[in-house]
Formats: C-alpha cells, structure tokens, sequence
C-alpha cells in the first residue's frame, strides 16, 4: 500500500515535530542540571562526553558543534580546574585533554543528576535500544 504524498507530509511534520520536542525537554533538563552544579549546559555536555582523554576535535564531535566553540568551552572548564591539556601520545601538534580530580567527581555528580528524571527514563533500556537503532537508520538513510 502506498501512502500519498500530502500523508507521507503530514506524517513527517508529526515525527519531526516529536523529535524536536524530545531534544527541547533533553536540552532543558541539561541545562537544570548544568544549572545546580554551577555549569553551562555547553560545559555539562563536555563533562559529559569526556569519558576518557581525548583531542578536542574529538571532543567537538561528541558535542556536535564547532572546534572554535569546543575551544572556548573547555577554555572556561580548564580555568575552574576541571580540565587539562596534556601533549597527545602520538601526533605533536595535537593536545590531549584529561580531566582532573576535581573534573572527574564532578562529572560522576552530573551523570547522577543526569539520570534522575531524564525524559528518556519513561522508556525500558530495551525500548531505548529500538528508539536509538531507529534514529541511527533513520540518520544514515538518504
């Protein structure tokens, strides 16, 4: 069965719309979090994507935005000593940013606080794996 076109529009408005909405209440309750730890939601998101030393253009992927915005981000992070720039193993030009002590507590408290109420805790780990596999086809489709 095939659907028409103004269907298949409608549809994709609803979903798109959805999609929208679910990445608004993940922003905000970033944001929420960030706020009670005395960070941006840019530099929760950091932490949060640290999960082990890594280059800044690295760490720009995970946060799906521009090095020059990751820059001035983990500038700010390294001044309240949660971050620091280490020469990278193998390529000289590159630095390697590790967390701190400090950078690494904090960053367990945030995905503690990340945890509790998260818009996506009203699905089972199981229904979550769908919904990823489902986004991630979804993004690698034409």
């Amino acid at each position: 069965m095939t659907t028409s076109p103004e269907t298949q529009a409608i549809a994709e408005r609803q979903l798109c719309g959805l999609v929208n909405g679910l990445a608004q209440r993940i922003a905000e309750h970033v944001r929420e979090r960030a706020a009670t730890l005395g960070l941006t939601a840019s530099q929760a998101t950091a932490l949060r994507e640290m999960s082990g030393p890594m280059t800044m253009r690295e760490l720009a992927e995970r946060m799906s935005c521009e090095p020059s915005n990751t820059t001035f981000v983990v500038d700010k992070l390294e001044k309240q000593g949660l971050v620091e720039r280490h020469p990278h193993p193998t390529d000289r030009r590159a630095k390697h940013l590790v967390l701190t002590a400090e950078g690494t507590a904090l960053r367990a408290r945030l995905l503690e606080l990340l945890a509790v109420e998260s818009p996506l805790s009203g699905l089972s780990p199981q229904e979550q794996a769908v919904l990823h596999g489902l986004l991630e086809q979804a993004l690698v489709r034409p």
